[in-house]
């Protein structure tokens, strides 16, 4: 069959309607720059192959449902799928002030929290006014919908941390003194900068990458031919790794560019280039001389998300760091050399700008409801107490009116450390680490002591909830339970599963992942 070639807007248009689901220009966009599909030139323009066109998006979307229920089971339910929504309506507005492991998308806790119902949800559980609980906080999804949907929420969360992203979401700001705060940063660093040889130094690696990059690893192309297997990429990548380097030694020497400490004393000092180590020295410093309150939370967020960016890791470990990196290297996730970072002036201010836009975006929804995030152990939080300290009014509130029930994702066994994920803002703020109070936690494991430890410990956070929940309150909890421990813990926790609803978890990018399901656990009183 031969090449039918269209234009990626023409594209967009066409298999849109093909596959009745928005493709955007975007879309199509990344399938070529990732080698998903190959490019063509046609009189200056970019065309694709309508057939590899229509084969990708078949396979990828329209065998998944049938595929994915064969592997998951029949009982998956679709509907939870939203597989409609984009990324950027999945991470909208302030939902990503800051990269959080293990949080659950905003339309999941919008969907059983609003006065909607269909053939799936036949009943209102949550109508404007009441309060709920979300007792596993994590990055505050919970808080952000409920304020959304004009329900007041509490969360808690035994990460200081954990505390400080959720709260940063819901709180006011007066955007005029973050904007000139933000700028004061700006230039401090960019003063710093100037008396320095970092930006000759990644003028002229930036020009030695490309010219090496172009010749050896041009793209589209080189991505195409290793998704067709026609080239061995980790011989080749390191191969060229190994011929790019002399050429970067070169210049570390010629422009006297100290890279990472030799006898690192904290995380920050391990994972980050001398020259980053200054910067955000330079940054925190200022940062804690700020007198608005607010403004000073807000970036000290900005700045975390930024160094969080700036780790002397390579790009496809960042979830994941195995060892510092302060030399070019093959980065598989780009297809190219790529080098270390050695300012964090870009990403604080891509993330400065976002961060005001997403808090723009945010401000026209926000209806005039109570949020707030406590720091503390849901097993043993004495919540009017605490809440009491912070905001008096919804303290009264709570007692006299009780929370209506909870909607939370509890850590799940062995899969995360919640504290070593930010261990970086540790470092820099003084926050205090209480993982020994994690429930769950990955460096426990998955063996049986450890899902008995599981168990008790969900079971004590839904027990002391209890003390402060509506008699006619529902539960819903988001869990991967392979390990089927929620029937337990309902039994514990004097309540019962009355509902569970089985949804595919869907990957956020283009990149094809394994099947996975995660359930909500309808749980009440027995």
């Amino acid at each position: 069959m031969g090449n039918e070639l269209m234009s990626i807007k023409e594209a967009s248009i066409w298999i849109s309607n093909k596959i009745k689901k928005n493709v955007t220009v975007s879309n199509i966009s990344y399938l070529i720059n990732y080698g998903r599909l190959k490019k063509f030139n046609g009189n200056g323009n970019i065309l694709v192959d309508k057939n590899e066109l229509e084969k990708y998006y078949i396979s990828y979307h329209g065998n998944r449902k049938s595929n994915w229920t064969n592997e998951l089971g029949e009982d998956i339910n679709w509907h939870l799928s939203f597989e409609k929504y984009k990324e950027s309506e999945t991470t909208k507005h302030v939902h990503r002030l800051h990269p959080y492991k293990g949080k659950f998308i905003p339309q999941l806790v919008e969907y059983f929290l609003d006065s909607n119902t269909d053939n799936f949800k036949k009943e209102i559980f949550f109508k404007k006014g009441d309060i709920v609980l979300d007792p596993f906080c994590g990055s505050g999804t919970t808080l952000v919908q409920s304020n959304e949907l004009g329900i007041h929420a509490i969360g808690i969360d035994v990460s200081a941390f954990n505390s400080l992203i959720s709260n940063c979401k819901i709180l006011k700001y007066d955007i005029y003194d973050v904007k000139k705060e933000i700028d004061k940063i700006t230039s401090s660093i960019i003063d710093f900068i100037s008396k320095t040889n970092t930006k000759q130094f990644e003028d002229e690696l930036n020009n030695k990458l490309y010219e090496f990059n172009s010749k050896y690893f041009p793209s589209p192309d080189y991505k195409y031919k290793l998704k067709n297997s026609e080239i061995e990429e980790h011989e080749y990548g390191k191969e060229k790794e190994k011929e790019f380097l002399p050429l970067y030694i070169d210049l570390v020497k010629k422009y006297n560019i100290k890279l990472l400490k030799e006898n690192p004393k904290n995380f920050i000092e391990k994972w980050y280039l001398n020259q980053i180590n200054d910067e955000i020295e330079i940054a925190f410093n200022h940062i804690k001389k700020i007198k608005n309150i607010n403004t000073k939370k807000l970036l000290s967020v900005i700045l975390s998300r930024t160094i969080r960016s700036c780790r002397a890791t390579t790009h496809s470990d960042l979830a994941t760091l195995k060892d510092p990196v302060e030399t070019t290297y093959y980065c598989s996730k780009h297809g190219k050399i790529c080098k270390p970072i050695f300012s964090i002036l870009k990403w604080w201010k891509t993330y400065s700008n976002d961060t005001i836009k997403r808090l723009l975006q945010f401000d026209k929804l926000k209806t005039n409801t109570y949020q707030i995030c406590l720091t503390g152990d849901s097993r043993t939080i004495d919540l009017i107490s605490e809440l009491n300290k912070k905001q008096q009014e919804f303290a009264e509130l709570v007692k006299t009116q009780k929370i209506k029930g909870i909607f939370s994702s509890p850590p799940y066994v062995g899969l995360i450390d919640y504290h070593e994920q930010h261990a970086y803002a540790y470092d820099l703020f003084g926050f205090e680490r209480r993982d020994e109070l994690e429930i769950g936690p990955l460096y426990k494991g998955q063996g049986k002591e450890a899902r008995d430890s599981y168990v008790d410990g969900i079971s004590k956070v839904l027990l002391n909830c209890k003390n402060y929940l509506d008699k006619d309150y529902n539960v819903f909890l988001v869990a991967n339970d392979k390990y089927n421990l929620y029937p337990i813990i309902a039994n514990k926790s004097g309540m019962k599963i009355i509902n569970q609803y089985k949804r595919p978890v869907l990957n956020r990018t283009e990149k094809d992942k394994g099947a996975y399901s995660e359930i909500i656990f309808h749980l009440k009183e027995k």
